[in-house]
């Protein structure tokens, strides 16, 4: 990790944010809604009363359904148009332009829970975010973390001739950590900026940070959702595709 890559990184999520609005909107993009967010809310469990940060909340979706469950809800970004974006949509969330590696705005201790939504893959700096969200949990603290399936990357995906099937297409070595930058998809006119890493290493940093895995999901469409589908190919590709996955973590016994 560089100083450069996070700049790098922070300017292309203040440019894309207003498209990012249009993306989640207020309940999440069809992949949420039919296959993560289920997952997700099972991982939360009941938030009513807990003080929970919303770690890269974007442009804020997840931070407003937690205030609507009763959560203590902050939101972080360090994209400073996301935060803007965020605050004018719900003004009685505190919303703060803060790093998940660093949190410097989040008290040691303070929290009951990090939600870290489609977040971790675009850090520049995994350790640094483990270790922060380490730090501002209570003992006894969870994560849950939804973030895009590292094994299968769905910028790299065709159909099959056949159609039955999906192609995965690996430029590089899965094992190799690295910058990887996708062409602009559906309304978005920049290149996506992500990190690639193995989901060992994901594994690594979680225990090395002081985490220990509760659950592991990898969400997919569930039989009473598929009338949600906008259409017939979303809701297949959410039965054929694996886009994520969902982790329970909690900071283990004894470590402050």
């Amino acid at each position: 990790m560089s100083k450069g890559e996070i700049y790098e990184t922070r300017e292309f999520w203040n440019r894309v944010a207003d498209d990012w609005h249009i993306q989640v909107g207020d309940s999440g993009d069809s992949n949420r809604i039919l296959n993560s967010d289920p997952v997700l809310w099972e991982f939360a469990g009941d938030v009513s009363g807990l003080n929970v940060l919303d770690a890269g909340c974007g442009t804020g979706y997840l931070s407003r359904q937690l205030r609507d469950r009763q959560a203590n809800v902050i939101g972080i970004d360090f994209s400073e148009r996301m935060i803007e974006i965020a605050s004018t949509k719900a003004p009685d969330i505190s919303f703060r332009v803060d790093s998940c590696s660093e949190l410097i705005t989040v008290d040691d201790g303070s929290l009951d829970m990090v939600i870290a939504n489609y977040v971790l893959m675009d850090t520049p700096d995994l350790a640094g975010a483990m270790g922060a969200f380490h730090r501002v949990l209570k003992k006894g603290g969870v994560v849950v973390a939804v973030f895009s399936h590292p094994c299968f990357p769905q910028g790299r995906a065709s159909v099959c001739s056949d159609g039955d099937g999906i192609d995965y297409h690996w430029a590089s070595p899965y094992f190799e950590q690295r910058k990887c930058i996708d062409q602009p998809w559906a309304h978005f006119t920049s290149e996506f900026i992500w990190f690639h890493r193995p989901l060992s290493d994901y594994w690594k940093a979680f225990k090395t940070s002081g985490f220990e895995v509760l659950d592991f999901e990898e969400p997919r469409v569930s039989e009473d959702r598929y009338h949600l589908a906008e259409n017939e190919r979303k809701l297949n590709n959410s039965k054929m595709r694996p886009y994520s996955v969902a982790f329970k973590l909690r900071k283990r016994d004894g470590i402050a």
